[in-house]
């Protein structure tokens, strides 16, 4: 019972990379990627605010977007970068359930606002009188908060649970970073209840707003397969596709990955898994709904155009 009771001492993160080339490799190219994701969401938010043209409903919801990713890659990648660099590799008990409260609650808040951005493509493409109606600044903002406030209740229970439980073996969490579910692995009572919880939690959050993304799309697909333009058609096709892509390589590793048994999981899989929610998806979604959106290019084309008049 006295090892059970040891909850404050620190974790170990074996981390990502391996002790090699290989390894070295992975490193430089994962903070390359990350560098680019902040770069990337960062020039997002700045264009989005500081453009008039972009003040709409679908860039005020694109930009929050951004601000999760930027914050959602930086509550992962600096501490892995960290512990790889200088060899450390432990992280205090109450850094791992912060580090897990803001990974749960960014994730949780990115998963329901991509449900949030399908529902504004929907009516817009389904329903263009009714939108100025049904999606407004008011809407806009009611979905962001609903967002953010859902994934702090998500992530509040799920890291209260585990910095509650009682660890009693190795304190070697084998991921990069900390995920409860690889957390759980090390505790000393039986947590089917949680991992039940857990089942329910990743149902509600993730499977059930993917499963209406790909609804709600499979619905304007219909749509625009009626439009007279074949140009607006191709385009509809192409911006529906790409968005799709984006939202599947978010949603299926995560839902893949928590929606397993315990008995079917493997630290590896996860890890690989868990490269494209955490690290993937930040950096592809300022890529995919900036250079598919025409406005969005026009107004960095005139950003860009005015800071090179003021060099000149």
């Amino acid at each position: 019972m006295e090892n059970c009771n040891q909850t404050s001492t620190d974790f170990i993160l074996l981390g990502l990379f391996p002790s090699s080339r290989f390894g070295l490799f992975l490193f430089i190219l994962i903070v390359l990627i990350f560098l680019l994701a902040l770069f990337g969401n960062l020039s997002m938010i700045l264009l989005i605010f500081l453009n008039i043209h972009l003040h709409k409903p679908m860039y005020f919801l694109l930009s929050q977007l951004s601000l999760i990713d930027l914050n959602y890659i930086s509550t992962i990648v600096p501490k892995m970068a960290y512990n790889y660099l200088f060899g450390n590799k432990s992280i205090s008990f109450i850094g791992c359930g912060v580090q897990s409260f803001f990974f749960l609650t960014l994730a949780g808040a990115e998963a329901l606002l991509l449900a949030s951005m399908a529902y504004d493509r929907y009516v817009a493409i389904c329903f263009p009188l009714h939108y100025s109606i049904k999606i407004t600044r008011r809407v806009c903002v009611l979905m962001i908060i609903g967002s953010w406030i859902m994934g702090s209740i998500n992530s509040c229970a799920h890291t209260t649970y585990a910095l509650h439980i009682p660890y009693c073996r190795s304190r070697a969490i084998n991921h990069f970073f900390c995920d409860v579910p690889a957390m759980l692995t090390l505790a000393c009572i039986d947590t089917w209840v949680y991992e039940y919880t857990v089942f329910v939690s990743t149902t509600l959050f993730l499977l059930c707003p993917f499963i209406g993304i790909v609804c709600s799309y499979g619905r304007v697909l219909r749509v625009v397969h009626h439009m007279n333009s074949a140009e607006g058609k191709k385009k509809a096709y192409s911006t529906c596709s790409t968005h799709l892509t984006v939202v599947t390589f978010y949603y299926a590793p995560f839902v893949y990955t928590y929606l397993r048994p315990r008995y079917l999981r493997s630290p590896t899989e996860d890890k690989v898994l868990a490269v494209f929610y955490t690290i993937l998806t930040p950096v592809l979604n300022p890529v995919i709904y900036s250079l598919k959106n025409k406005e969005v290019m026009e107004a960095l084309r005139r950003a860009i155009q005015r800071i090179c008049s003021v060099k000149m």
